[in-house]
């Protein structure tokens, strides 16, 4: 998520009824009546749903915009944060609702009136921190901060930021740097890993032992860096289920609009590969979203069946993702006014996350 700050300018599994034998799941290598079945599909296609939270009225200021969210699902009900664009400048904001037919009509509270206090707020992500039994919200500052709560469905329990870094690092600063946001953090057994953009077309990532978070985050280093259009922002990486796959989503540019690519890992401090067979190995854009009411797709979260900070998915689950869109045909010049909504996309048949489902 892109911003003005003063430190900164940001700007399920397809199972086979095999009659004789399954071997894997998708279809890889399997074989019924002696005939191997067809490939596992190697790229991705979506539906869209029409937008379905959009800015309320804040007698405050004049929001533009609801854009970042981070979603989980807990105790029958959605639990939703996002970054606030508006006359006032960027903050948080919360709603949460049963299903999704609600969400247009749950109120959204902004997060200023809890002790995280107003001021520069965006990117939030969510998540339960098992180990301690609480709540963290991560999102950007000028630097990468958290606030704690121990009831996500109070949105004025969340206390006070607080950074990740004593210090910022030297590779996220110039001359070496290009700043940092867009923060995400996830966890195996051992660690708890940090990774950021930085607009500049580069991955980062940091890490701490998982008994010290969420303290002691170091090593922070360039996991891939291409061109900064390529490899912009809003990263998110998630553990797919019942596997040792690992994949890892970056926003892009393209002249079609914003657009998301994948890439795979065995283990969260390994080396990334692409996931997709479509050109830019590309997972959500407006080449393979059907019903697309937005100019691409932009800034998001996987809805996930678990909250905690494993960030897993199941792929035996269809895949759906949280998506920013904006009406391509409203045109504005200033950043802060683009009228970003959120709506989901759904996975619609086999794609190389399914192909995994065991």
């Amino acid at each position: 998520m892109r911003a003005t700050t003063p430190r900164l300018a940001l700007r399920s599994c397809l199972g086979l009824g095999l009659m004789i034998a399954l071997v894997g799941c998708g279809g890889i290598n399997a074989v019924a009546n002696g005939t191997a079945a067809a490939p596992a599909k190697t790229s991705f296609a979506w539906t869209s749903s029409a937008p379905l939270i959009s800015p309320q009225p804040d007698p405050s200021q004049t929001i533009y915009a609801v854009k970042d969210p981070s979603i989980v699902y807990v105790n029958g009900r959605y639990h939703v944060f996002m970054t606030t664009a508006g006359s006032a400048g960027w903050g948080l904001g919360y709603t949460n609702f049963a299903k999704w037919s609600d969400a247009s009509s749950a109120k959204i509270v902004p997060l200023d009136k809890s002790p995280m206090g107003p001021g520069y707020r965006a990117a939030p992500q969510v998540f339960y921190f098992a180990p301690q039994k609480k709540w963290y919200l991560v999102y950007q500052g000028a630097d990468p901060l958290y606030s704690t709560s121990n009831d996500i469905g109070d949105p004025t329990s969340w206390s006070a930021p607080t950074p990740f870094f004593p210090v910022v690092p030297d590779v996220v600063k110039h001359p070496q740097g290009n700043a940092w946001l867009d923060f995400w953090v996830i966890c195996d057994d051992a660690k708890c890993y940090l990774f950021n953009t930085d607009d500049g077309g580069r991955l980062l990532r940091s890490e701490t032992e998982i008994g010290r978070f969420p303290n002691g985050f170091h090593h922070t280093v360039v996991v891939m860096a291409e061109k900064p259009q390529d490899l912009f922002e809003a990263s998110n990486t998630y553990r797919i289920a019942g596997t040792h796959t690992y994949i890892t989503l970056v926003e892009a540019v393209s002249p079609k609009g914003r657009y998301f690519r994948i890439w795979k890992s065995d283990r969260l401090d390994g080396k990334w590969e692409p996931f997709s067979s479509a050109p830019m190995n590309a997972f959500a854009s407006r080449d393979n979203v059907g019903q697309a009411w937005s100019e691409g797709v932009s800034h998001g979260e996987m809805i996930r069946t678990n909250a905690d900070q494993t960030m897993t998915i199941d792929p035996c689950r269809p895949l759906e993702y949280l998506f920013q869109g904006n009406d391509p045909a409203v045109h504005v010049d200033d950043y802060i006014k683009i009228p970003y909504r959120l709506g989901v996309i759904t996975a619609k048949g086999e794609n190389p996350v399914s192909a995994l489902c065991r």
